[in-house]
Parts: structure tokens; C-alpha cells; sequence
């Protein structure tokens, strides 16, 4: 896996293969990732520049390095697994942003409440069709993680039960992967 845009463009992350599915871990592919940001760029026309992201079910850490190599101020990246914390330190340290970027130990499902400013971007990729996504949203959502008009990039298998108050601007299909993109209505 590499980053494939932005200032850390072609940084090479640490190896976790096909995944580990014991840990949870199925990283996003360098072409899905791609995509993502670029229906997030260039079709929808957000701009990452400034932009507090989320990184909730964090595993390797690649789509918030992504947000960040493509100009995200900050990163929090949420896992509960310690094979997943010990892949984002090492790709943090790999990216030279241990100033810019938080990594907790938390389950995404209780987050419990926010203590500083909402974040712009969340990106949600649970372990698939078992609804931890709608989970992780809720528990962002009654917390105060997310800002007024906060944008979802939400990872799954299946299509997502979307909650009250988010309206749906994109979703595709990539072999088993959807990728849905929501929009907090402020």
C-alpha cells in the first residue's frame, strides 16, 4: 500500500498484506482509496485544505494519511485493536506526522463525548455487515464529533441504514466494497 496523492505521494506504508481478518484488518486498496478522493476532489468539490478528519476503525491508518498527505491539518485515528495501533504508529512515523495526528485506543462504537472542536471529515471503514458503521455514527453524532456540516466517507459491504439528519450525495460499488458518501444536514 501506498499513498497515492498529495504532498507524501508515493510513501510506501508498513506491509500488512491481504489483511489480517483475526484483527479485523482489511486495508483499502490503492485504487479504492483513489477514487474516493478523487469523487470527494473533483466530483464533489470539497477541498481537504484545513480540514480535521476522523478516522474511525483505523486499521492501517491510510485514509487518514491520504486526508493528510493531501492537506488535512489534523488526524485522529480511533481502533481498538493493538495490531492495528502498532500499523499506525509505524505509518505515522513513516510520514513524519506525529505532531499532526492523534491515535486512541477506543471502541468507534462508544466514543464518548468530544472535548474539542468537531471534525470535517470521518472516515468509517467497520469490519463488514455487522453494522458498526451505523453504530460508530450514532455514538460520533450524540458525542460532538462531528462539525455542522461534516462529510462521511462510510466503507461496507452492504448499503448502510442511513441515520436521520444526513443526506446521501454519492455511492458506488467496488467488488464487495460500497463506499457511501454522506453529508451532515447542518
Amino acid at each position: 500500500m501506498r499513498i497515492v496523492g498529495g504532498r507524501l505521494r508515493g510513501l510506501k506504508l508498513a506491509e500488512i498484506g491481504a489483511g489480517d481478518i483475526s484483527a479485523h484488518l482489511r486495508p483499502t486498496t490503492d485504487r479504492v482509496r483513489e477514487t474516493m478522493f478523487n469523487l470527494i476532489v473533483n466530483s464533489l468539490g470539497i477541498g481537504l485544505e484545513g480540514v480535521r478528519v476522523l478516522d474511525l476503525f483505523a486499521g492501517s491508518g491510510a485514509l487518514g494519511l491520504e486526508a493528510l498527505s493531501r492537506g488535512a491539518a489534523r488526524v485522529a485515528f480511533v481502533d481498538d485493536g493493538a495490531t492495528a495501533r502498532d500499523l499506525l504508529r509505524a505509518n505515522v512515523e513513516k510520514a513524519r506526522a506525529m505532531g499532526v495526528t492523534d491515535i486512541w485506543r477506543r471502541d468507534a462504537t462508544r466514543l464518548g463525548p468530544n472535548r474539542g472542536a468537531g471534525y470535517g471529515l470521518v472516515f468509517m471503514d467497520p469490519p463488514y455487515g455487522q453494522g458498526l458503521g451505523e453504530a460508530a455514527l450514532q455514538s460520533a453524532l450524540s458525542g460532538g464529533w462531528l462539525s455542522d456540516d461534516a462529510l462521511i466517507v462510510w466503507e461496507d459491504n452492504l448499503p448502510p441504514q442511513l441515520p436521520e439528519g444526513f443526506a446521501m450525495l454519492d455511492q458506488r460499488r467496488y467488488g464487495e466494497t460500497i463506499v457511501t458518501i454522506l453529508r451532515r444536514a447542518a
